[in-house]
């Protein structure tokens, strides 16, 4: 059995607006990620998905409850001490791509590989998402699929323990879609980066080993996938 890399217990995150106004987030959430796993979080907007995701990745603070990174309890992290776990083991991708216009791929990849402590080199990265070949374009000269193919080899370049991916299909055509996938795919395979995925798009959990059903800030759901399908078999 995987170790777990995340737990939650009775996690809960309330915003508040004027003094009687509150959105309750997440309500009480119980959960464990496991090394290795890929996870798969669906619900409606509003369910309380990227808030987790932002809380895991040490983005945002829960108002209760306790989330723990292996052995290290985050809600107890100040934070410089957030910064480095962010630094040290996390990686992201969100939908959209964020890369830096002025740089080339390679210069966007080094961003990060200059900071981490113990990173690939950034044409090793590239190489792994397929766009080795496109290491000197400008942001500019690279298609969609390619762009975020470029921020999740900036995210996997620190060599993360973890990979939180919000929405990182949810700009992108069916074909540049499942490319993305595929890199995601390749990089939990070989490397057992457990790889958290927001989608809204159902049959991606067909890739997933474990899909987690949000509603109302709760889990309503934990599937279990014991056939997993490749990238290019999801129905878009």
């Amino acid at each position: 059995m995987p170790s777990p890399v995340f737990r939650t217990e009775n996690l809960s995150k309330i915003y508040r607006s004027g003094e009687k106004n509150e959105v309750r987030a997440l309500d009480g959430v119980d959960l464990t990620v496991f090394e290795s796993e890929m996870t798969v979080l669906l619900g409606p907007s509003g369910s309380g998905k990227s808030t987790l995701l932002n809380i895991l990745g040490g983005l945002d603070q829960a108002t209760s409850g306790t989330v723990w990174f292996r052995d290290t309890d985050l809600t107890a992290l100040q934070d410089r001490a957030l910064t480095r776990y962010r630094r040290d083991h996390v990686g992201f991708v969100f939908q959209f791509y964020n890369l830096v216009p002025s740089l080339t791929a390679r210069e966007n990849v080094q961003l990060v590989t200059d900071v981490a402590p113990n990173p690939m080199r950034p044409a090793e990265a590239l190489e792994l998402v397929g766009l080795g070949h496109r290491i000197n374009h400008f942001p500019a000269a690279l298609s969609g699929g390619e762009q975020q193919r470029v921020a999740i080899a900036r995210a996997i370049a620190k060599r993360p323990d973890v990979l939180l991916c919000d929405e990182p299909t949810g700009a992108l055509d069916s074909k540049t879609g499942v490319q993305v996938l595929e890199a995601l795919n390749t990089i939990n395979d070989r490397f057992g980066t457990a790889t958290v995925i927001i989608t809204h798009n159902a049959d991606i959990r067909r890739m997933a080993h474990r899909v987690i059903r949000f509603q109302d800030g709760h889990i309503a759901k934990v599937e279990v996938n014991d056939h997993r399908i490749a990238p290019h078999e999801i129905v878009w």
